[in-house]
Order: C-alpha cells, then structure tokens, then sequence
C-alpha cells in the first residue's frame, strides 16, 4: 500500500519577545492561511510562542493543562489542520523543557522535550529523553526540535522507525544557515527521507535568523526554500515518493 497524500506548512514569523498571548494570535493566523491552502500540517520554528529567550524560558513555562495548549488545540480542531508549536514546558523540576506542542484535528494533543541541548542552554533548560513520532494519512513523521538534527542517534533512530519525513522546528541564524543547510540535506540522503525546515524570521534571543524555511528530498536537492526577509508559509505535498505543487506564500 502506497502512502497517503499529505500538505506541509513550515511557518516563518518573527516572535514577540515573552509574550505568549500576542504570539499565538499570529499562530492563529498562520494556521488559518495553511488550512485555507489546504495543509494537512503546519509547523512553527523553537520556542515560537515565547521567542528564542533562554533566561526567560523558565518563568514563561506552561504545563500540559495551560489555558494557551487548549486554545491551540480547539484551533487546530476548528480548522482541521494539525499544529506544532514550540514552547518551553514545565518539566517537574528547577528548569524547563525547551517543549514542542503537537495539537492533532482530532482533539488529542501530545508533547515532545528536545533530547539534545545547544552549548549553553542547559543553564535554562534540561533536556528530554524520548523521540515523537506521529502517522498522517499512513505517513510516518520523525519530529525534531533544533540541536536534535545534529546528532546521529537521532538521525539514526528514524531510519529504524521508517520515517517518511523528517520535520525540524529551529531557530537557525544568517551566519549558521549555509553550514546548517548542508547538514539538512545530507541528513535526507542518510535516512532516504525528506526533511523539512520551520525557522525564524528577524531577531530573537540575540540572533538574527535567516528565515528561509525549506524543504529537501530524500536525495538531497533542496525543493522549495522560504523568503530570507518575509514572513510566509513553505508549503509542499507529499504522495507516494512525489513532492509537488511547492510554493512560499507571504503573509503580511
């Protein structure tokens, strides 16, 4: 049995610094144009509803009850579309994870800690221990937040799974994106998969990103890539091996 068609939306915006309210309202908005584009998923960069603000992760941490997951989740409901969020996540102990928050159309919501930590942020945050995978349309999807991509277990672990997409939620500058997208695109030829990229736009935490979000194919070529200086969706299908009708559609 082949697989089944699914729509990718990669989300690039530029974040309000803490305020959780006012960024969630852009997701909104986001999430509205990728269900109006027909996306079956869309994706937001690390941290998306905070900003990339590692000394004010532990005070902006939500739990699995907050207020903001379940009016993510009735969105993604409402709009049909699954969204993933990045948010840091109370963790049980002193500091935080840095946290994703995947809301499903049918009402579930899931949770996924970032395994592999940047030089530095253990300072703010601890790290997970677990991989999320989740199946769309028989399409089995390996996620990653940031530093995750950048380890070989992790990389490893969805080719024993069977990922047929590998889904990365980031925050990437300027000056890392030429390193970091020849990274991306050997990981693609490693696990015979496509690998998405969801990044910032603008300034966050001292970093000047690069905005664009990108798509590879399982051999490696890069498909479709993002404005480097407007906010916007990256979308794609995938069916059965193909990847077709790709485009990037600002949003103002």
């Amino acid at each position: 049995m082949g697989l089944g068609k699914v729509r990718i939306a990669l989300a690039q915006y530029k974040a309000v610094k803490g305020n959780i309210k006012e960024n969630l309202d852009c997701h909104k908005k986001f999430c509205s144009e990728a269900a109006r584009l027909g996306a079956d998923i869309i994706t937001f960069p690390e941290l998306s509803l905070t900003g990339y603000e590692p000394s004010l992760l532990e005070g902006l941490a939500i739990d699995m009850s907050s207020i903001h997951v379940h009016e993510l989740s009735q969105f993604a409901v409402s709009n049909g579309i699954a969204v993933i969020a990045g948010c840091p996540i109370k963790s049980g102990q002193p500091k935080p994870y840095i946290g994703a928050i995947i809301c499903h159309p049918n009402g579930d919501v899931d949770f996924y800690s970032k395994q592999y930590l940047h030089q530095g942020e253990s300072e703010y945050c601890v790290a997970g221990s677990e991989n999320y995978f989740f199946n769309i349309n028989q399409n089995k999807i390996a996620l990653a937040v940031c530093a995750d991509f950048t380890e070989p277990r992790h990389q490893s672990d969805a080719i024993t799974e069977k990922a047929a997409i590998y889904l990365v939620s980031a925050l990437i500058s300027k000056e890392g994106f030429p390193q970091d997208s020849v990274l991306l695109s050997h990981i693609a030829t490693q696990i015979k998969a496509p690998v998405l990229l969801s990044n910032f736009l603008g300034e966050t935490g001292g970093w000047h990103t690069a905005g664009k979000s990108s798509v590879w194919d399982k051999e490696g070529n890069a498909v479709v890539q993002g404005s480097h200086s407007e906010e916007g969706l990256t979308l794609c299908t995938f069916e059965n091996d193909v990847i077709y009708d790709v485009i990037f559609q600002p949003i103002d």
